[in-house]
């Protein structure tokens, strides 16, 4: 069996297939950053916690900059020292769990010095679980740590131990072909009797294009998509009135809790079709200029960070030729303020017509 792929799919299934399969071959094309999941059963005690105390999670959600039920740090990775930092990252690793990336440091996205401090804690993790020191060198990660998705795992790099698993490295060995008997790379060909893909997905704009409505004068979302995602506030789209977008490229996405994400932003919707409702108007869409600002706004927050300089899906770079650049807002909490003094400013940058086709009365 063979594998194609090494981001949080492969990484979370390559250690389950290794456990049945008879060999498994991973195709690695670049190496990732992963850290324990730290997984375990809910005990009943952690149910009953959890329903009596939601309030107080919910509260705390609502406070927390990523929408998490956890205490906000404001600790710099440059303001401690190496052993300090040290401490922190193993108390985290053995830890696990998201946790890691929420009570780590706050600069290690926006600074280089700080994020260069979490990744080689993670190389020298994989270079002490890994036994086979070439293996380890290509399960060495080269991008900034954090700026792809991170991943959680359980028991990926200790897969590479077993005697069932070989590493690929497709930078250096890169695919040829494939054969009714296996994959060929260029050092030879690897049998396999079954190949998984986990080669990701269409994020964050994917599935709307997949539906691809028509908006005014029949264009298409793909016509008005073809350079960037033009949007206002990652929920409504210039030329498609009435459309609204939930998680859509210009929203927080997957840098916010996301069924929380979702609970607001449907919350804002449901407020504005109110609004549509009680003053009798039929439609509503951004103008030009709100869209502009907004993908102002969205790109300058991401230039604050590292994250639009390693290629990952949050920028566009797994699916061949859609636009190249970081589509999400990196404003966390910021975000749900933003939208909410839209509202509050009644609607500021939206352009509304009247019911039954009347004339448009304009900008709100």
């Amino acid at each position: 069996m063979a594998v194609i792929g090494t981001g949080s799919s492969g990484v979370q299934v390559i250690p389950e297939i290794a456990k049945e399969a008879a060999h498994v071959t991973v195709l690695q094309r670049t190496a990732q950053f992963a850290f324990p999941a730290g997984n375990r059963p809910l005990t009943p005690e952690d149910m009953t916690e959890a329903r009596e105390g939601w309030g107080a999670v919910k509260a705390k959600m609502l406070a927390h900059p990523g929408g998490f039920p956890f205490d906000t740090h404001t600790r710099s990775a440059l303001e401690a020292t190496p052993e300090e930092r040290e401490a922190l990252y193993e108390k985290l690793w053995q830890r696990g769990s998201f946790k890691f990336f929420l009570e780590s440091y706050n600069d290690i996205a926006i600074s280089e010095e700080a994020n260069k401090s979490l990744a080689d804690f993670v190389r020298a993790k994989i270079r002490e679980i890994v036994r086979e020191p070439e293996t380890a060198d290509k399960l060495m990660p080269d991008h900034f740590v954090m700026t792809k998705r991170p991943i959680l795992e359980n028991g990926y790099f200790e897969t590479y131990n077993r005697d069932n698993v070989t590493l690929v490295d497709l930078r250096e060995d890169p695919i040829e072909r494939f054969t009714e008997a296996g994959v060929v790379t260029r050092t030879g060909e690897h049998p396999i009797d079954m190949l998984v893909l986990a080669t990701g997905f269409d994020a964050i704009s994917g599935s709307m294009l997949r539906l691809n409505p028509k908006g005014r004068g029949g264009m298409s979302l793909k016509e008005r998509w073809t350079d960037r995602f033009h949007n206002y506030l990652g929920l409504t789209i210039g030329g498609f009135p009435n459309l609204f977008m939930i998680h859509g490229p210009g929203s927080p996405g997957v840098f916010y809790n996301m069924p929380l994400g979702a609970e607001r932003q449907m919350g804002w919707i449901g407020d504005l079709m109110r609004r549509l409702r009680d003053r009798d108007l039929g439609a509503v869409e951004p103008s030009a200029d709100s869209e502009e600002a907004w993908a102002n706004e969205v790109t300058a927050l991401a230039n604050y960070t590292l994250f639009p300089r390693t290629d990952s899906w949050w920028t566009g770079a797994n699916v061949p030729g859609k636009p190249r650049y970081f589509s999400a807002y990196l404003g966390g909490s910021i975000y749900y303020q933003r939208i909410a003094d839209v509202a509050a400013g009644d609607y500021d940058g939206f352009v509304f017509e009247k019911a039954h086709g009347v004339d448009d009365v304009g900008a709100a």
